[in-house]
């Protein structure tokens, strides 16, 4: 449906313009069919926890390199990291980044983990990414820490990518 000015000469112009936000943005909410993996249903995560990102950044890592998955479970593993945009730069998916910088290889260790290990669907996935982004920087990212200076070179609590080497850990 076309909303034009011309069709509705008594609108107030706020009315209008909420009318066009709406029609355009409209397939992001309430009954669009392509929801977010959370949006579909109530998501139970078995009992897994962050406590610390010093400790769990390096063993996160250490899955990305340890545990191979099978095409079934990389499949469910690109489905969601495909979803996420990548908090560092975020013009990127997660399950691709920008780089192999520290943050996104822990996101990987950890979905390679929790799929293998814990036998995690889609939406458990999805709930423990979000869950260890937001962990690793509970005042969040802007999204563009790769492309502003120092970014790369910075921890995760400063709006940054924790370092580009597992040897040269920045948290």
């Amino acid at each position: 449906m076309m909303l034009d000015r011309e069709m509705l000469p008594n609108m107030p112009l706020k009315a209008f313009l909420l009318g066009v936000v709406l029609l355009l943005f409209g397939g992001c909410i309430g009954s669009s069919s392509e929801n977010t993996l959370s949006e579909q249903s109530e998501v139970k995560i078995p009992d897994f926890s962050f406590y610390d990102v010093k400790s769990q950044t390096p063993e996160f890592i250490g899955y990305f390199h340890s545990i191979k998955l099978t095409p079934e479970q990389e499949k469910i593993k690109w489905e969601v990291l495909k979803s996420i945009p990548a908090p560092c730069c975020s013009d990127y998916p997660v399950l691709t980044c920008c780089c192999e910088c520290n943050l996104a290889k822990s996101v990987w260790g950890l979905s390679n983990y929790l799929i293998a290990e814990h036998n995690y669907n889609a939406e458990q996935l999805e709930r423990a990414v979000r869950e260890w982004i937001k962990f690793t920087n509970p005042s969040g990212y802007t999204g563009d820490a790769c492309y502003s200076p120092g970014g790369c070179y910075r921890s995760f609590g400063s709006n940054g990518c924790g370092g580009m080497t597992e040897e040269n850990l920045i948290l």
